[in-house]
């Protein structure tokens, strides 16, 4: 199931803002994983929904090691929720590739989803997604709650 921005039952946020640096990192990670997906975690002031903000990505390294599919390297997971915790931050955003397909969660990535209160990042390397203007790839922005997913819009600031 896919919620639009704006639709009634949206979990929220509706949109976000995301620092290019933040956003760069991701894109940058991405193409030198490939042919493999690219996974990172997000650190923020608190949950999107609640108004947190993205603070820094912490690239991880994919221990599936697969261009179908992510899992955050159990080592890089500890200790970038150790240095969250530590921080008083929130896990803001999951962040992984997908090498040929658009930045939408897959059925894997749903029936994975653990923080339903983050937001899902995916980045597109595919060339049909790519920005029509600047050529960037396509990076976008999910809650994944219950098995249904919500686009939040995602401004780059």
């Amino acid at each position: 199931m896919v919620g639009e921005v704006g639709a009634a039952g949206h979990p929220g946020p509706e949109g976000v803002r995301l620092a290019h640096a933040i956003a760069e990192a991701i894109v940058v990670q991405a193409r030198a994983e490939y042919p493999n997906e690219a996974c990172g975690i997000i650190a923020g002031t608190a949950d999107p929904a609640a108004g947190g903000e993205a603070l820094r990505y912490e690239p991880c390294r994919n221990a599936a090691a697969s261009p179908y599919r992510y899992s955050i390297h159990p080592d890089d997971a500890y200790r970038v929720m150790v240095a969250i915790d530590d921080a008083d931050e929130a896990v803001w955003g999951i962040v992984h590739s997908h090498v040929k397909s658009p930045a939408v969660p897959s059925l894997t990535d749903i029936g994975l989803a653990q923080f339903p209160e983050a937001l899902y990042l995916l980045v597109s390397l595919a060339d049909d997604q790519a920005d029509a203007g600047t050529g960037e790839p396509s990076l976008r922005a999910w809650r994944i709650v219950d098995g249904a997913i919500f686009e939040v819009g995602l401004e780059l600031t």
